[in-house]
């Protein structure tokens, strides 16, 4: 029975890799450096592993933002947010998973007359603008100096290339792993909750049960990435604005520092022990740091070489999908309580019962064997294909 509850989140997973992932390596296949097939492998690893390690830090504030106190409430929360994204995904627009999620998760508490934590809503809100920002000043000041590295590093133009794409794959790995990291709540953040799986012990390291769904959000995540993600990354790598490898690259990083900070408890904490304001823990939009980080770039080389048309198809997804994630929510509740009879959350918030998950925990830990195996080889393939590249150059012009 859990499965079938958590498929909504599945779902809802896809939708996030098949478009906010894309993100990650849009910039980067847009730009021709890197093939689709080895950025979609690379993303899949690394959100998968980002969000087992360091998912939880952005759970707790969307958590407060709404306790969805029923699973049969995260199923419906996760299939309105996941239908809206889908939708949007097959308009071609780079929406944001997080917002869908956050609409979906206000239509729960305006059906079930549970109040909305306003200061959560506002520091979620403001990710939505701050996030952008900081990817659009990364971006402008990250993008001179790697033009100044180029000209001081005297070294051939192919073998400056394959340092470029070596970097990109990095970055983007980086990248990647971040999304998983900041991300994973809006997939699986609503189940954890109501779903209590066993701690699954490897023997050097152990899982909790909110790390086996998010485990198994980052899978679902991994399977959009591969298989729906290719039209939403032509649309950012060739229609916002046309991008040189080194812009790709300067891109990339900034999107993926922007993540990583909204992620990161030690980072908050280490500013808090430095005097300054902590970093809140939120999901923040891939959609609107990696779009604030690509005009940073043309705010550099000027704003004629952005194509605002595509800006503005942007800019009302973004408007229209918390709004529509919201009502879709409110009304599938209706028909999930009303037709099925199914409990989808109370306003006084009783603590519902767990539901318990042997057989998952079961799958999950040997799903996870299969996955490092798979990752190793991986790895070692890459190494070997990019020493035998470089070997061909040195034959050919050496």
């Amino acid at each position: 029975m859990i499965i079938f509850y958590i498929t909504s989140g599945l779902f809802l997973g896809w939708t996030l890799g098949s478009n906010d992932a894309a993100n990650i390596f849009g910039s980067a296949v847009g730009s021709r450096m890197v093939s689709f097939t080895r950025a979609a492998v690379i993303a899949a690893v690394f959100v998968i592993i980002g969000a087992v390690v360091q998912g939880a830090g952005a759970s707790d504030t969307l958590g407060r933002l709404g306790s969805v106190n029923a699973i049969g409430g995260a199923f419906t929360v996760a299939l309105a947010a996941g239908i809206t994204v889908y939708l949007m995904t097959r308009a071609g627009l780079p929406v944001s998973t997080t917002q869908a999620i956050v609409g979906a998760i206000i239509g729960w508490s305006l059906f079930t007359n549970n109040s909305v934590d306003t200061k959560s809503l506002v520091v979620i809100v403001s990710s939505w603008v701050t996030g952008p920002i900081l990817g659009a000043i990364f971006a402008y000041g990250l993008y001179p100096l790697v033009k100044v590295i180029r000209k001081r590093i005297n070294v051939h133009l192919l073998f400056y290339e394959s340092y470029l794409r070596t970097g990109l794959l990095i970055v983007c790995a980086f990248g990647a792993y971040s999304l998983g990291a900041n991300n994973i709540a809006n997939v699986m953040g609503v189940f954890v909750p109501s779903v209590q799986l066993q701690a699954a012990d490897f023997g050097i390291f152990t899982l909790s049960g909110a790390q086996q769904l998010f485990f198994l959000g980052g899978i679902a995540i991994a399977a959009g990435i591969v298989t729906y993600s290719k039209k939403v990354i032509q649309t950012l790598g060739n229609n916002l604005l046309e991008l040189s490898p080194e812009a790709a690259l300067v891109v990339v990083l900034a999107q993926s520092l922007v993540l990583f900070f909204f992620s990161s408890s030690s980072f908050s904490a280490f500013l808090v022990k430095m005097g300054l304001p902590g970093i809140p823990l939120v999901p923040v939009s891939s959609s609107q740091v990696i779009v604030g980080a690509i005009l940073g770039i043309g705010l550099y080389k000027g704003v004629r070489n952005i194509n605002l048309k595509v800006l503005g198809s942007i800019a009302s997804g973004w408007i229209t999908t918390p709004v529509a994630a919201g009502l879709l929510s409110f009304f599938l509740l209706f028909f999930v309580k009303n037709l099925f009879g199914i409990d989808i959350g109370h306003s006084v918030k009783p603590p519902s019962a767990p539901l318990d998950g042997k057989d998952i925990g079961l799958i999950i830990k040997y799903s996870i064997i299969v996955l490092l195996i798979i990752t190793a080889s991986y790895l070692v393939y890459m190494v070997l294909a990019e020493k035998k590249k470089t070997d061909r150059v040195n034959k050919k012009y050496y």
